[in-house]
């Protein structure tokens, strides 16, 4: 009967991972047509398909920036805070380990879909408009190209892991979820943040500049500069030496040469870790 317990334990856990997944695909490719307005390119003008700046009725300028810094500011506090090495120490007394990461990807994706839901387009000033012939195209298609960048350079580090599936697939098969080596493929060889380097890219390139879009944009390229800070103050915690090393040596998010520091800390090549 222990056994058996065990067993559905197991499962669910990886029930759920999977689950948190699902929603957080769903919630990430709803943020690629919110974001580039493409739901109108489609003809899909409901209320369920809205975007940064059609979907909703337009509300007074104060109350649409007040409503819409305040669901940047939840995601901000939800994916910074649960990212913490401190929360995560404490949180998993609450909760099982193998199903933390999964959690904090169901959190991150209900936040990100409470901001699609409740968005409120900002004014209709608009800054640039260049949705006719070849300006379009190759706005739009940058902006493609920044969520791909985005989706490889996950791929480079851990996917599975990143995304929780790694420990409940572990956790499922009873054994121990061993940490990944710190490690540079690739991107990560060029910018230390790839990652965030993809979604700047993705969120600025657009064909029609509106008030909202550019506060949008401005407010998420702020909050990257402000968790780069965090995470890399957890990455030298854990690494030490060897994250000083690849942060003298490495861009952080634009691949531009750099003269190398004397820092007294010469070595091998430093590797990266997933957080």
């Amino acid at each position: 009967m222990q056994r058996q317990d065990g067993l559905i334990r197991r499962t669910s856990f990886l029930l759920f991972g999977v689950f948190c997944y699902a929603i957080f695909l769903a919630t990430i490719l709803y943020a690629i047509g919110f974001a580039g307005n493409l739901w109108r390119s489609f003809g899909w003008s409901s209320d369920l398909f809205r975007s940064m700046d059609f979907g909703r009725a337009p509300a007074p300028a104060g109350e649409a920036l007040l409503v819409d810094a305040l669901l940047l500011g939840l995601f901000a506090l939800q994916h910074s805070g649960m990212a913490r090495a401190g929360f995560k120490e404490r949180w998993t007394r609450v909760i099982p380990e193998p199903i933390e990461r999964s959690t904090f990807v169901l959190a991150a994706s209900l936040c990100l879909a409470l901001l699609f839901w409740q968005w409120r387009p900002i004014g209709t000033a608009v800054l640039w408009d260049l949705s006719r012939g070849a300006p379009e195209v190759l706005l739009i298609g940058l902006s493609f190209a920044g969520w791909l960048f985005v989706f490889l350079a996950t791929l480079m580090i851990d996917h599975l892991d990143l995304f929780g599936l790694r420990q409940v697939w572990h956790a499922f098969r009873g054994e121990p979820c061993a940490r990944l080596d710190f490690a540079t493929p690739a991107f990560y060889r060029a910018v230390r943040h790839p990652i965030y380097l993809g979604f700047m890219v993705a969120i600025w390139a657009t064909p029609l500049m509106t008030l909202g879009h550019l506060f949008f944009a401005a407010a998420t390229t702020g909050y990257i500069l402000v968790g780069i800070r965090l995470e890399e103050r957890d990455l030298v915690r854990c690494h030490g030496d060897a994250y000083r090393r690849y942060r003298c040596r490495t861009p952080m998010l634009l691949p531009l040469p750099r003269r190398r520091r004397r820092d007294g800390l010469g070595g091998s090549e430093p590797t990266r870790s997933v957080s």
